[in-house]
């Protein structure tokens, strides 16, 4: 599996650009990750701030997890437009029958593949060696492209999940 996600994120963004990452259930098919494509194309195309274009980026990753950004350098991205980005998500999850919007599940590298795992389950997977400190974790809380490039992917012990699990 090629991890080298950052190679896709466009260069000429500001670092301060608002990310949304929005993490599926399930992996897509090859035939939905190429009709999602065309949706995420007509959307980019119509998003707009009070009726100006958002300099703006979205894409899907490992086939499960959509990320939208904006980069807000010269205009920013109002309440309505989020709201807008919201639905167009929402729609993808009716069309294609998955979750998008499940916080408590996680995401990991596991054997070459990207696993999810409830949250419940976490202590459980450390106690039985399926996940440790070195395990790779899709960390969806970061918020701009700087965190994107440097801290979504990382090992467990240098994530939020470190002191859950006592780690540190």
């Amino acid at each position: 599996m090629d991890l080298n996600f950052q190679q896709h994120i466009p260069a000429n963004f500001s670092d301060e650009s608002r990310v949304w990452i929005y993490q599926s259930n399930r992996l897509f098919s090859l035939q939905e990750a190429f009709a999602i494509g065309e949706k995420i194309n007509d959307f980019l195309s119509q998003w707009n701030t009070h009726g100006t274009p958002n300099t703006a980026f979205a894409n899907l990753f490992f086939g499960q997890f959509l990320i939208i950004m904006a980069d807000e350098s010269s205009q920013k991205v109002s309440g309505c437009s989020t709201d807008s980005s919201v639905r167009f998500v929402k729609e993808i999850e009716k069309e294609f029958v998955v979750n998008m919007f499940d916080r408590q599940s996680l995401a990991f590298i596991i054997k070459n593949k990207v696993q999810l795992l409830p949250l419940s389950q976490l202590n459980y997977a450390f106690e039985n060696n399926f996940l440790n400190g070195d395990s790779l974790y899709f960390n969806n809380l970061v918020l701009t492209k700087k965190e994107l490039l440097e801290n979504w992917l990382i090992p467990v012990k240098e994530s939020w999940l470190a002191n859950r699990l006592q780690l540190i």
